[in-house]
């Protein structure tokens, strides 16, 4: 496993991180507490993946009683990632949601300390190494008072790096172009990029490259929910609780012929799922990716991506051309949440943004 740095910061962390998400909520099919254990563990001593990523609204809390009880007395050995803003404490909202309906969000002073602290109590520690504010929108981009209270909260120790997480629905551009122009020291941004779904994320990378030099990347949905893993198929079918039971048909049968274009990516040391892996962390500002885990075969898979050999320029030419071209698919315009237009006056090329060509080498103060 290799490792990266927060920029600016003394958070390290390995390239390869472990989502909760999938062992916490129940939307990728059903983990007992005792199995996400056994699977953060084996993560950590087995493959050397040390950041783990959650959310207050992950299982209610869930998510992060599942780290504290994986890593009671190892502290040191961890990097933790959690999200605030959604109220979770609301039982009237609680009550009456359904699915994966959005909860109210909060993010007042007063609000977001009760939230962090309640954090704190679950993680059963003192610290968080990285918070972010989960799913932010337009009116919490532009509240100074809500990134004022995240750097007080790191002055006081309580957070060692603080930024937003963005999306679903592919993730939200402009959200993330104003956070970075009106934030411009904010430590870093989660968002959801892979190789079939690389806009808005290649934007959103650019504008940060412009306007906050320590800002970095943890990627989320890094297999396009499962579509990169090279295991599906035309008639595969979805359990009942799996979310992407609830996904029109079409998502399933244009992500298939994609994948049959990617075949070049893939040898016989380098998987699809490790090749798409590699993609992200051709990214210097990805510090790192978090693919949805499911089973200790899939935890290996990923975790050894770190290593594989990386893309060359040839095929990461090639992954441009063909989503230049929609990968020879044609399909409905994808429908994007979120701003994903401004007027006159916007800073962001979105054509050299989606060129992945133009990278830099990687940063020596970004990885090793």
């Amino acid at each position: 496993m290799k490792y990266r740095q927060f920029p600016n910061t003394d958070v390290r962390v390995s390239e390869i991180g472990f989502g909760t998400w999938t062992v916490s909520t129940g939307w990728w099919g059903e983990k007992t507490d005792d199995e996400a254990i056994a699977m953060m563990r084996s993560a950590l001593d087995t493959h050397g993946v040390t950041f783990f990523d959650a959310a207050d609204a992950y299982g209610n809390g869930r998510a992060e009683r599942q780290i504290a009880e994986a890593f009671r007395g190892r502290r040191d050995e961890i990097v933790i990632g959690t999200k605030i803003g959604y109220d979770i404490y609301d039982e009237v909202a609680l009550a009456s949601r359904r699915g994966q309906q959005e909860l109210p969000m909060r993010t007042d002073p007063q609000f977001m300390r009760m939230a962090v602290d309640r954090c704190l109590e679950r993680l059963d520690t003192d610290y968080i190494d990285v918070l972010q504010i989960h799913n932010a929108k337009m009116e919490h981009v532009r509240d100074p008072e809500l990134w004022g209270t995240l750097r007080d909260l790191k002055r006081e120790g309580k957070i060692k790096a603080w930024g937003a997480a963005f999306g679903p629905a592919i993730g939200w551009l402009y959200e993330a172009v104003e956070l970075v122009e009106r934030e411009p020291d904010i430590n870093t941004i989660q968002m959801i990029w892979n190789v079939l779904e690389q806009h808005p994320g290649s934007a959103m990378i650019e504008a940060a490259r412009r306007h906050a030099p320590n800002c970095c990347f943890n990627v989320r949905v890094t297999h396009a929910s499962g579509m990169l893993e090279g295991r599906y198929t035309a008639d595969t079918v979805f359990p009942e609780n799996d979310h992407r039971k609830h996904r029109p048909r079409s998502w399933l049968v244009h992500g298939v012929e994609k994948v049959k274009t990617l075949d070049f990516l893939t040898n016989a040391q380098v998987t699809l799922g490790q090749a798409s892996l590699q993609w992200l962390l051709a990214e210097p500002l990805i510090v790192t990716a978090l693919p949805n885990i499911y089973d200790e075969a899939q935890l290996a898979e990923f975790a050894a991506a770190s290593e594989v050999p990386e893309l060359d320029a040839g095929q990461l030419a090639r992954v441009h051309e063909l989503d230049v071209a929609n990968f020879g698919v044609e399909e409905e315009p994808m429908k994007y949440k979120g701003a994903m237009t401004r007027g006159s006056g916007a800073n962001v090329d979105l054509q050299d943004a989606r060129n992945p060509i133009s990278r830099p080498a990687h940063s020596a103060h970004m990885t090793s």
